[in-house]
């Protein structure tokens, strides 16, 4: 069978599942999600190799289809690698609000069976399934479920392991993929776990397996058998128990339905770069605006503005400031963020990157609230509510300010390297 055969046959399916008893945990992950959406949209590309990414000289790979993995392009891959690779590939720019509207379709489903839900990505989600059972059906009856639903709801499809932990469910998700679905009962985690490559193991880099090469270590079996207290005198005593735990299929960890976003950010690659203080300023306000508008959909203030300044020599610096009380509106984030890039004392100098995040997030309206910048409250928070209601009715870009909206004899100067460039943080920008 070939490597193309074999990218391109469905994960293990056929005939009667394994036992799923004591199989609560699910890892549902979306088959190469950026290019599915692309393709609902582009059904005249379904069977040639496509690619998710700005096409600029420092933009980076954020989803390949099928098709083209097989000529090794994969996601975090340079595009200019990924063109020589696979030359014939269709290039379609990022569209981060048009993933995120699917996204939250497929998580709609997802909690549609249990409450249980840990999001990991707009893409992919622990699920915990164990109150779900009298009213659903068996672990494995559930995840087909849910295929069957994200597939007839949303047009694409998912792969979903099924196991007792979230480390084995995870790595089965990964072994069905595309479009499987595959269970490991708790006495066929051995049979399972051990012929894999120890790089399968989260935590296992470059490094790491480099080292336990020279051990001798090459499959998760081979690890099993050595000895903790080996592990730990070799790679360190944090490392050791950890690969030692999960070459055993130990994974203590329970499904977190929530857990609250940090900070709320957003960065830009410039295409060349840029020593020209109006064009950083400029692009401080995009993000800003963008920024601003995530707060609000998330349903968050914060309290500390910073930006991020990567130069073309490579060395970042970040400056932030704390206000007096949180704010979700992009010009307060922009002004700031303007002022900490005068203080920095940079603007002759060119920058490869900027980037603007508000951190110490506390639910909108928690906090007292004052007049900002001397405007009644009523002037820019409700101007911004009401772009953010023609933005979900018409899309990005329907409504921006002036200083964004570009002659159609005007030059791009820097042209940003686009979402998923280099430094980007990815499509929701949160931690």
């Amino acid at each position: 069978m070939s490597r193309k055969q074999q990218l391109h046959r469905p994960g293990p399916q056929p005939g009667p599942p394994a036992d799923d008893t004591g199989c609560p945990i699910l890892h549902v992950d979306m088959d190469a999600f950026f290019v599915s959406v692309e393709l609902l949209d582009r059904p005249e590309l379904r069977g040639r190799p496509v690619i998710v990414g700005h096409d600029g000289p420092r933009g980076v790979v954020s989803a390949a289809s099928y098709e083209a993995r097989t000529f090794g392009v994969h996601s975090a891959m340079p595009i200019t690698r990924a063109r020589r690779l696979c030359p014939q590939a269709v290039i379609l720019p990022v569209r981060g609000e048009r993933y995120a509207r699917v996204s939250a379709g497929v998580f709609a489903i997802f909690r549609s069976i249990t409450p249980l839900v840990e999001g990991l990505s707009l893409d992919e989600a622990f699920l915990d399934v164990a109150g779900a059972g009298r009213r659903l059906g068996r672990p494995a009856e559930i995840a087909a479920l849910i295929r069957e639903q994200v597939r007839a709801q949303q047009g694409i499809t998912c792969s979903v392991g099924v196991a007792n932990t979230k480390f084995i469910a995870k790595m089965a998700s990964t072994r069905c993929k595309p479009d499987g679905l595959l269970v490991v009962p708790p006495d066929g985690v051995a049979g399972f776990l051990h012929p894999l490559p120890v790089a399968s193991l989260w935590g296992v880099g470059e490094r790491t397996e480099e080292a336990l090469a020279r051990l001798g270590l090459r499959t998760v079996g081979q690890l099993a058998q050595v000895p903790l207290s080996t592990l730990q005198r070799e790679l360190g005593g944090a490392l050791g128990a950890h690969l030692h735990a999960l070459a055993h299929g130990r994974d203590p960890r329970e499904v977190v339905p929530h857990t609250p976003d940090k900070s709320i950010g957003a960065e830009e690659t410039f295409g060349t770069d840029v020593d020209d203080p109006e064009v950083i300023r400029r692009e401080l306000l995009r993000l800003a605006e963008k920024v601003g508008a995530r707060l609000r959909a998330a349903g968050h203030e914060g309290r500390t503005v910073s930006v991020k300044l990567r130069m073309a020599s490579f060395k970042t610096i970040t400056r932030s400031r704390t206000l007096r009380e949180p704010t979700d509106l992009a010009r307060v984030i922009y002004v700031t963020a303007c002022e900490l890039y005068e203080g920095a004392g940079l603007e002759r100098v060119r920058l490869r990157l900027v980037g603007v995040r508000v951190e110490n997030l506390v639910p909108a309206g928690e906090a007292p609230r004052q007049l900002a910048f001397d405007e009644p409250e009523t002037g820019w928070r409700e101007a911004e509510r009401a772009i953010d209601r023609v933005t979900h009715r018409f899309g990005r870009g329907a409504v921006r300010p002036a200083a964004l909206v570009r002659r159609p004899d005007e030059g791009t100067p820097g042209g940003p390297a686009g979402r998923g460039g280099e430094g980007s943080d990815g499509e929701d920008g949160r931690r």
